[in-house]
């Protein structure tokens, strides 16, 4: 239904009127405003105007004047005044002298006609300042919003507003987004239901700020080059999370002026020079507002001088229904469809709904996939109603939709809201509907799977990977706070995988370290990454080479990098490869080998990785064989040192590596070798021992040497010339074993320290450094802290998240390798100490004790607060003695058994997981000492009046006082002292209890209290009433009897209880059943009537006195009985005048004129009113139908409907339907147009014309 027109107030009492005037002359526009003083502004075609040659604007008290000079056509336009909110529009009419002189010559002889003609309509003065349904309101006269504002979110609205076709505008809307969690959605509407971002083009942008100083957020519409269909309401829409709010505004586009000639009439004559109908709509409320805004050009003057200008408009809206084609049809109106229609819109008024006791409300909101309950309360509780969603009735399918119907309440159930669901809804019952809208919010999304924490090399690719509770749902990745989003060198990329959320960074960078967030509607999760440079590691090193001539020489080293390549050199010099010397690159390994050893190729070679700042060096010795020439009988030799120093060597062999021990030996003959360890000869059984013998070498090959393989290995040499013996020790070395299980010894707001014990066995070479890793605790990836080996054995690690839960674990570096990793350390979250407390002060003191209180910290973390620890020291003194053991969870402490007299300081710190807060001290030192208080009794509120109980109720008075030391205490009644076996005193240092077990009414009285310290002393009473039930009232008489009445009267009871009488109840008794009914209760007077008795009955009386207690337990009864008399009686019925419902007939819905086609049943109705029921008879063409067969003639509840079977052509015409009673009678006719029917050739014939 169509808004309430709110009638806006004029602040003018006298409003400038349209005017003509003659070219070159002057004219005055006059304006009054109901307050003096008030500021007016003048405006010609929406632009200010100002005080010139031209202008002359003036002002005296309330009285305002626009004077325009020297008139030009230029000066034709439209004028406005403005004072407040009151905005009044005229025109200016400047007629040529040549048109003056012909209106003078034509005055003469239309004088007569136009005094007989009607005058017409002239426009009313509030029609300039008073809104339409069509035409928003001028300037501040805006309708209000009728959405609900739901949470406020717009600092700045958009206003409703006017431009000129063609012209530009702005609406301009803000919000402040320091409150929300994500950026703001806004949609900007065209009526109800058209987005405006899909429209945006020429004529419309749509543009968005960010201001990040102020956290505001400004959204504009703007609108280019504006054409009149741009007008009519448009709507905001702002959304955040589960944040809504939205706001109405309108737009007015006025037409620009023009001076050709214009005529209403001619406007609905919808014919083009062609003679084919226009099929465009037209405005003809648009039309309307244009009627007196245009001159007749001077021909048609001449031609229409002999007939009065017309107000169709006028006409219309004072005209009945049925009468709009005749008016159509006189004034040459040819387009009575499009007049109807806006005829209907203008004259449609908010009316109370005659259907509808209670409405749907303006909008609701549902989370989606809950349910959602629309109800309606209706008038009549027979009736059904229709559902609608956007405009489409809704069927009852499924269980999506469930309609109710419970007395006169309408109700529809929409259950798992879905998006598709935001609509909006419309509850139809006959002519009338109430429309509502459904917004649709969508739950948060939370995170399921959180990030992990990961540390890669440079170069490498990262991949963040979160999951969360919705498919589809919209994440925000950001690196520091800052939004991450697609740029053109594809750094980042995102992806989505159902649930899962990915951010991918290719080639990480140092400068991609830091924290990054993913943030959803409903949760966010952090993660650090962490880059490293690649450092390469060099797992094997080449070694120095002792070889004789013509044999191989392998230099061989392995790296952590299988990509990296190398230079090999020779003396600084670098290798080049050729027919003896090869290098090659398979995988980290990279080898040198030079086969046919020479003299020359003893040199020192060097291995230099490329892009790395270090290289590997190895001599390679060559060993000379000078052969002499000796008997044959040569003893055996073992040649193991070259350079002739000692026999015993030491071989250092990795752990996992061969061994090989290639032993020069000389002999004739051949001698035979035997290899020993510990006393045991070594034989080939092992599968790992390999023993060879050959011309000139024996060979002891050990695959994979392990730590029991380590020792002194003797070789053996004998022939009949003698033998000789070298021993070889061994050592095998390899990684350390694992360190214990690392120790966290205190917790950071982001870090930590943490402490751990050598390995147990080093591998044979000295601890280099450990390398720590740490992850959260329910993660299951590990991120290495450090790549440099830490030589101490406790480490901080920092750039932890404060309140997650991380574990640590370490391994052992040596020169060989890394160690497996240490047990997981227990789990710890990083905590920050709390602020200290606040707020240290002391309560109470006495000369052994001091009591301190003190609030909790303003900064407590993530850690729960274990408690407070508190010490004192001696001034002077910097020795911190705990006050007690242990921690206090209280904020407040007495300290006891203190020295009287001393000065002592004291502090108070607050503990958590993370260690002591800082302390919070006292100002200055305390002496021990108690103060002197003077004597105050608090006294309770409820014993300041007189306190009163029922007898045998317990009395237990606790009234606190100050004073130091403990004051005496005495209580007193009456001005004795207080005796122990009535009444119980028990007084503490705080307070005194004054006890009655059961109380009587001799308890009743004034209490006193005193508190004594030394001479001063303070005063309290107490006053105690002990009440009970009341005695009986006495002599209770009967004064007098008459009719249905008797009169009782008595006296008050002697006993009232020790309180106040309340009242009486007086009961009567019949004295045939004896049974007592309550007459009176709570009466306050001693004498009463009793009425209403029946006569021939006889009464007992009696009664009884009411306190605060209740009522007396006896009652006072009447001596003897009350017989009441009957007497008789004469009834008199009462008379009433006859009423007269007679009512005339009256159509209260009119036919309609109607098009049917031929060969279909065609009906016409209407309702009649009219008591007594009207007599009805049909008409076609003024000739009664009732009798015909072709009629069916219909009438329910006033409903009257004529069926007609099976038109043809000739039954086109003029129906009429005659209702008629005692009281008079009602017509109403309509037109019935029965079309024939166009067969199919002639359709398809037509269509291909077409």
């Amino acid at each position: 239904m169509p808004e309430p027109v709110k009638k806006t107030i004029s602040a003018f009492t006298k409003k400038p009127k349209t005017q003509e005037a003659e070219e070159g002359s002057s004219v005055i526009f006059e304006a009054e405003t109901e307050k003096s003083n008030a500021k007016v502004k003048w405006q010609c075609n929406t632009k200010d105007l100002v005080g010139s040659s031209k202008y002359e604007i003036s002002a005296n008290g309330s009285k305002h004047s626009l004077t325009i000079k020297a008139l030009t056509p230029e000066d034709a336009n439209t004028y406005a005044v403005i004072a407040g909110s009151s905005k009044v529009k005229f025109e200016l009419k400047v007629l040529s002298k040549k048109e003056t002189s012909a209106t003078a010559s034509e005055e003469s002889s239309v004088t007569q006609e136009q005094q007989n003609a009607p005058p017409a309509a002239a426009p009313r003065e509030d029609e300039a300042t008073a809104p339409t349904h069509d035409v928003p309101p001028s300037e501040d006269g805006q309708p209000p919003d009728t959405r609900q504002d739901l949470t406020g979110l717009f600092t700045e609205k958009p206003q409703s507003a006017e431009v000129t076709v063609g012209g530009n505008i702005t609406f301009v809307a803000k919000v402040n987004a320091e409150s929300l969690l994500k950026k703001p959605t806004i949609k900007w509407f065209k009526g109800k239901w058209m987005d405006l971002a899909s429209k945006s083009g020429k004529h419309l942008q749509l543009k968005e700020f960010y201001d990040r100083t102020t956290k505001v957020y400004t959204f504009e519409m703007h609108i280019m080059e504006a054409k009149a269909n741009f007008a009519g309401a448009y709507r905001c829409e702002v959304l955040s999370r589960d944040k809504f709010d939205s706001c109405n505004f309108q737009l007015t586009v006025h037409e620009a002026f023009t001076a050709e000639g214009f005529d209403i009439r001619a406007a609905f004559r919808r014919t083009s020079t062609e003679g084919k109908e226009d099929s465009g709509e037209l405005d003809f409320s648009t039309l309307l507002k244009k009627r007196d805004s245009f001159l007749k050009s001077s021909n048609r003057a001449v031609q229409m001088s002999a007939e009065p200008d017309v107000d169709v408009w006028d006409i219309l809206s004072h005209a009945p229904a049925s009468e709009y084609e005749k008016i159509a049809f006189q004034h040459g109106i040819t387009d009575l469809r499009g007049m109807l229609k806006r005829l209907k819109k203008m004259k449609k008024e908010e009316k109370k709904s005659a259907a509808f006791l209670k409405k749907l409300d303006p909008a609701y909101q549902v989370t989606k996939g809950h349910k959602i309950k629309f109800a309606v309360e209706v008038a009549n509780p027979d009736v059904d109603v229709k559902w609608m969603k956007n405009g489409q009735e809704i069927q009852p399918t499924g269980s999506k939709y469930i309609f109710e119907s419970v007395g006169n309440m309408r109700y529809l159930t929409i259950n798992h809201c879905s998006l598709a669901d935001d609509a909006a809804y419309c509850c139809v019952l006959g002519e009338e509907k109430c429309t509502t809208e459904l917004f649709v919010k969508e739950p948060p999304v939370v995170i399921v799977k959180n990030l992990d924490d990961q540390m890669v090399m440079k170069g490498e690719r990262v991949e963040f990977q979160c999951e969360v509770s919705e498919e589809g749902a919209n994440v925000k990745w950001e690196k520091d706070g800052v939004e991450l989003t697609r740029d053109e060198s594809f750094k980042y990329r995102f992806k989505k995988d159902g649930c899962k959320h990915i951010l991918i960074i290719n080639e990480a960078a140092k400068e991609d370290c830091g924290h990054y967030k993913v943030k959803t509607n409903g949760g966010e999760s952090v993660a650090e990454l962490m880059v490293q440079e690649k450092e390469l590691e060099v797992y094997q090193s080449i070694a120095d080479l002792t070889v004789k001539a013509k044999d191989q020489a392998v230099f061989k080293c392995e790296v952590s990098d299988e990509n990296v390549r190398g230079t090999w050199y020779k003396n600084g010099v670098e290798v080049k490869p050729d027919a003896r010397i090869n290098i090659t690159h398979i995988g980290r390994i990279h080898k040198l080998t030079i086969d046919n050893v020479k003299p020359d190729d003893e040199a020192d070679y060097t291995f230099e990785p490329d892009g790395y700042a270090f290289n590997l060096s190895a001599k390679l010795n060559f060993m000379e064989v000078k052969i002499d020439f000796v008997p044959r009988q040569d003893p055996p030799k073992i040649h193991l040192d070259c350079k002739g120093h000692t026999a015993e060597s030491t071989i250092v062999v990795v752990a996992g590596n061969k061994l090989r021990l290639d032993v020069p030996i000389t002999g004739d003959p051949a001698p035979t070798v035997i290899w020993t360890k510990g006393g045991k000869v070594i034989t080939e059984g092992d599968g790992r021992v390999q023993v060879e013998t050959t011309k000139g070498h024996c060979i002891f090959t050990l695959e994979g040497a392990e730590r029991q393989d380590e020792g002194i290995y003797s070789v053996v040499v004998r022939n009949p010339a003698g033998e000789d013996t070298a021993d070889i020790n061994v050592k095998v070395v390899d990684v350390p074993d694992p360190p214990q299980a690392p120790r966290i010894l205190s917790v950071g707001e982001d870090s930590c320290v943490v402490q751990w014990d050598p390995p147990l066995f080093d591998g044979g070479q000295p601890i280099t450094g450990y390398v720590l890793e740490r992850k959260k605790k329910k993660s299951y990836r590990w991120m290495r802290l450090n790549f440099d080996p830490y030589t101490e054995t406790t480490y901080e690690a920092k750039r932890m998240i404060e309140g997650v839960e991380y574990e640590m674990r370490v391994y052992a570096v040596n020169g060989i390798g890394m160690s497996r990793h240490s047990p997981a350390s227990q789990p710890f979250v990083p905590v920050a100490p709390t602020s200290e407390p606040i707020g240290l002060c002391v309560d109470d003191i006495s000369d052994t004790s001091i009591t301190l209180k003190w609030k909790a910290p303003e900064r407590i973390g993530s850690a729960d607060l274990e408690g407070y620890g508190v010490e004192y020291c001696k001034e002077g003194s910097d020795e911190w003695i705990p006050a007690i053991q242990g921690l206090t969870e209280r904020t407040s402490l007495t300290i006891r058994e203190l020295t009287t007299g001393e000065k002592l300081q004291f502090r108070v710190r607050a503990f958590n997981m993370a260690g002591p807060s800082a302390p919070a001290c006292l100002a200055q030192p305390v002496t021990i000492r108690e103060i002197m208080q003077r004597p105050k009794i608090c006294l309770p509120r409820n014993l300041r009046q007189t306190l009163i109980k029922k007898v045998g109720d317990t009395v237990n008075l606790v009234i606190p006082f100050q004073g130091k030391p403990r004051p005496k205490v005495t209580w007193s009644k009456d001005g004795q002292l207080l005796n122990s076996a009535l009444v119980s005193v028990r007084n503490s240092d705080t307070d005194t209890i004054l006890f009655i077990r059961k109380s009587e009414r001799k308890h009743s009285g004034q209490y006193d209290l005193h508190v004594q310290i030394e001479n001063v002393e303070d005063k309290a009473k107490v006053t105690l009433q002990i009440v009970d039930v009341p005695g009986a009232p006495e002599v209770l008489k009967v004064l007098d009897v008459w009719g249905f009445n008797v009169a009782l009267d008595w006296k008050p009871p002697r006993d009232d209880g020790n309180c106040e009488i309340a009242g009486y109840r007086i009961q009567k008794a019949d004295k045939k059943t004896m049974e007592w009914f309550t007459v009176f209760d709570q009466y306050r007077r001693t004498n009463c009537v009793v009425s209403d008795l029946i006569m021939g009955n006889e009464y007992l009386f009696r009664v009884f006195a009411i306190n605060l207690v209740g009522h007396s337990p006896e009652a006072c009864n009447t001596k003897d009985s009350i017989y009441i008399q009957k007497t008789g009686m004469d009834w008199k019925p009462a008379t009433y005048k006859e009423l007269d419902f007679s009512q005339a007939p009256k159509f209260t819905h009119p036919l309609v004129n109607r098009s049917v086609i031929a060969g279909y049943n065609a009906t016409l109705s209407c309702s009649v009113s009219g008591v007594p029921k009207p007599r009805v008879t049909w008409y076609k063409n003024k000739m009664d139908i009732t009798h015909e067969a072709k009629y069916r003639m219909l009438s329910k509840h006033g409903v009257l409907t004529l069926e007609i079977r099976k038109p043809c052509p000739f039954d086109g015409g003029v129906y009429m339907c005659k209702a008629v009673n005692d009281s008079g009678e009602d017509v109403v006719e309509c037109k019935l147009e029965v079309r024939p029917q166009i067969a199919k050739e002639e359709k398809k014939a037509g269509g291909s014309v077409c």
